[in-house]
């Protein structure tokens, strides 16, 4: 006997009072980015500096970069409705996408161009533009400190570790604070070895340095936003939770297969395939199933979506996908 039953408890918002703590987060790092990027932007061509020109090129693209996040805070709070039954919650992993795209195009890239350009055709600056140039990374050091400092707290009151950083918004600030303090450093020891040497190499390789350094949280932080965009499981703990869970109610013979996908920051769907045990009726697997749904839903409040697949096949046949499995696809 083969029955498919589905059930949608109250689906899990993401905590108001977290996402505001967040919004406060990006907003501070986007008021940073803004007033550094036209200090450096000013700074760069006063001085013909081309470090501080990449770090103008990294701000204006930090800058972009929270709009998107402010983006993704407010579209994926958005209720189900009929053409997205479960919700918008993956429009946050869909905006942190576009925030490590903009870090590699307009930070990465430009600043390789200007280390390279910066080689080729040399780079002359006064000793006024050493003074301007310096101060400028200085005082951006303090604000993007600041910025870094703000975003870590906020990590530390959520707990910290990786659970903290779940969250694809805070993540990518921490990366853009935490990277802009290593970039703005690296622009500083450039700028400093050309008006100590007279050799530009030195200001240049440090342009292309902050180039690479962009392109890797780019890809890095891409990498997260591609998983969690295509529908990533969620971490083995709460698998075996929800497995140990199912398999412990007396009506479930056997967990032959479970599935689950992450919705949302705070909403996860599951799909299990279970036997029941033998002898009943039709009336009493629906009420059963029923059961066991608003049971899981109540054990782990992020459960939105539980589907239930009663079936009798064997458990080797129904652990053959490699999501079942655990095997792994994919680059």
């Amino acid at each position: 006997m083969s029955d498919t039953a589905s059930d949608r408890t109250t689906e899990q918002e993401p905590d108001g009072a977290t996402d505001r703590k967040t919004r406060v987060t990006v907003l501070v790092a986007l008021a940073a980015n803004l007033v550094i990027a036209a200090a450096k932007a000013v700074g760069g061509l006063v001085a013909g500096s081309p470090a501080l020109l990449s770090e103008a090129a990294h701000s204006v693209a930090d800058s972009l970069n929270e709009v998107f996040l402010l983006a993704a805070l407010r579209r994926s709070r958005r209720p189900a409705d009929q053409r997205h039954p479960f919700g918008y919650g993956k429009e946050r992993f869909f905006w942190s996408l576009l925030a490590a795209v903009g870090i590699f195009v307009m930070g990465a890239c430009f600043s390789v161009f200007q280390g390279i350009e910066a080689l080729r055709n040399g780079a002359e600056e006064t000793s006024t533009g050493y003074v301007v140039g310096l101060v400028v990374l200085a005082v951006s050091l303090v604000v993007e400190g600041v910025s870094l400092l703000r975003a870590l707290h906020q990590v530390r009151a959520q707990g910290g570790g990786m659970e903290a950083l779940r969250d694809p918004a805070l993540r990518t600030v921490v990366a853009e604070d935490g990277t802009a303090v290593l970039g703005v450093t690296l622009a500083i020891i450039g700028m400093a070895l050309h008006m100590i040497t007279g050799q530009v190499v030195w200001e240049a390789s440090a342009s292309i340095a902050i180039g690479m350094l962009l392109g890797y949280v780019a890809y890095r932080l891409g990498r997260d936003a591609r998983d969690q965009l295509i529908g990533e499981a969620v971490d083995p703990e709460l698998s075996d939770r929800i497995r140990s869970l199912l398999a412990a109610e007396p009506e479930i013979d056997s967990v032959e297969a479970l599935f689950t996908m992450r919705m949302g920051l705070d909403s996860t769907m599951v799909a299990a395939r279970v036997d029941l045990v033998p002898g009943m009726d039709s009336e009493r697997v629906e009420e059963v199933s029923m059961r066991i749904k608003r049971s899981l839903g109540r054990a782990v409040s992020e459960t939105g979506e539980i589907f239930l697949d009663i079936t009798d096949r064997p458990a080797r046949e129904a652990a053959e996908s490699p999501a079942a499995t655990g095997e792994r696809g994919g680059a």
